[in-house]
């Protein structure tokens, strides 16, 4: 009994989720593998198929072969992957009128990075409504544009499936066998509906399910919000608008110069939304200039709100950081946002999150370089980037990778998904806290 015990102590919550996402990939991988997989009846390579398990569960959109044209089935792992296979799991319980451990909601609380125990199951059921709602919108939205292109039944599966991407801030889609290969959304630039209808799922999606839930609780009454409905709003609208306009500089004299100033803004409010790790693109992303490229890294490293089907960092760990650079400098006491004080463990939280990504993303272009040493730096930046921030845009240079790249491009996708924080601490999580501590010496820094 007390092996089985200290096995269950070692077994944490991070260890659980850590393992379960590992698993949906595994299961995915073998499904691809299959003939029926593919729409030419045959069987795909191992690292293609575990390749596209792995992006399609951790919700990332990077392929090595065009979606459209190579695959037959995949919107189940992107639904699996967006929402969580324990949210989804605990759905099928509630369905199925099973009583809820309070372990199974504790690996539910951290799986959804809620704030406590406490109303979690509540969570689940908005979030399944919520995503129902949206998703059944935004796919008859879809469907009403893509039914006069594509036919009927054509039409209604591209809304479904678009949809759910979105929302779920996949990036994958089907307009290869229509435009061409790999070309997303690029023939509908100045597609209105088409535009704000995956930008408003993209925006929901990545919010996050405590957001709605306060949005729900409180409506548009702003001082009632939670702190972190507040920096969640407050930091998507800024990186929103200053995306929006930055694209717009940038690209005016490039990608932009023969579009209507109508299409101008689309695309630039487009490429702002997108880059928070939706993955889409209605303007060619390799053909970006440089400032355009750096500003998609940014945003890709950022991503969306935690507790959302985004990755990144998320939006809360950047404004927290930057908040807590600006006391410093002023030398304030204690970092205070909308008259409230944070937390030191939410700082401590938000630089090793930050810093344990920027070491991987640093690790891996440098690893890439190395092995691959003609590609340019610029684009392995970008598509590492791209991987860790699960978002799936790219350059183009994903095709290009040799199998030690993307084995390494799938470990980010995954860290991406579970949390740079979360994956490291699968490996080193203790219980136990050190009695004594070591003595206090002074250093320099800068």
């Amino acid at each position: 009994m007390k092996f089985l015990n200290k096995i269950q102590d070692k077994i944490t919550y991070v260890r659980i989720i850590a393992v379960g996402y590992m698993t949906v990939i595994l299961i995915g991988t073998l499904l691809l593998l299959l003939p029926p997989a593919t729409r030419a009846g045959e069987s795909t390579g191992i690292l293609t198929a575990l390749f596209t398990a792995t992006s399609a569960t951790c919700v990332t959109g990077l392929v090595v072969v065009d979606t459209a044209t190579h695959w037959t089935v995949i919107l189940l792992m992107i639904q699996i992957g967006g929402l969580g296979f324990m949210t989804l799991g605990v759905l099928l319980a509630l369905i199925l009128r099973r009583r809820i451990s309070l372990r199974t909601r504790g690996i539910l609380q951290e799986s959804m990075n809620y704030m406590q125990l406490g109303g979690v199951i509540r969570l689940v059921k908005i979030t399944f409504w919520g995503t129902f709602l949206f998703e059944g919108c935004g796919a008859v939205l879809l469907a009403v544009r893509f039914i006069p292109v594509f036919g009927i039944a054509k039409g209604i599966l591209y809304g479904i499936f678009h949809s759910v991407s979105a929302f779920c801030n996949a990036g994958f889609d089907l307009m290869g066998g229509y435009s061409g290969k790999y070309s997303s959304f690029v023939e509908f630039h100045g597609d209105v509906l088409i535009n704000c209808v995956l930008m408003a799922l993209v925006i929901l999606g990545g919010l996050g399910f405590f957001v709605w839930s306060d949005l729900k609780k409180n409506g548009c009454r702003w001082k009632r919000y939670m702190l972190h409905t507040k920096i969640t709003l407050f930091t998507t609208v800024l990186l929103l608008v200053a995306g929006t306009i930055f694209f717009f500089l940038f690209e005016n004299d490039n990608l932009l110069a023969q579009m209507s100033g109508k299409d101008k803004f689309l695309a630039a409010l487009f490429s702002s939304v997108t880059a928070r790790t939706a993955g889409f693109n209605t303007i060619d992303t390799g053909g970006l200039t440089g400032a355009s490229k750096l500003l998609t890294m940014l945003l890709m490293f950022i991503g969306g709100s935690p507790g959302s089907t985004a990755g990144g960092i998320k939006t809360v760990t950047a404004l927290v950081l930057v908040a807590y650079v600006w006391s410093n400098l002023r030398e304030s006491k204690g970092v205070n946002m909308f008259q409230r004080r944070l937390d030191d463990d939410v700082i401590r939280k938000a630089s090793n999150v930050v810093v344990l990504s920027m070491l991987m993303a640093v690790v891996s272009v440098i690893f890439i370089c190395f092995i691959q040493p003609y590609l340019p730096v610029e684009d392995v930046m970008f598509e590492v980037f791209s991987a860790i921030g699960t978002v799936g845009m790219s350059t183009g240079l994903t095709r290009d990778l040799s199998t030690a790249s993307r084995i390494v491009i799938i470990l980010l996708m995954y860290c991406g998904r579970i949390g740079s924080m979360s994956f490291a601490l699968s490996f080193t999580e203790r219980k136990k806290v050190a009695p004594v501590q070591f003595p206090v010496e002074k250093i320099m820094i800068g």
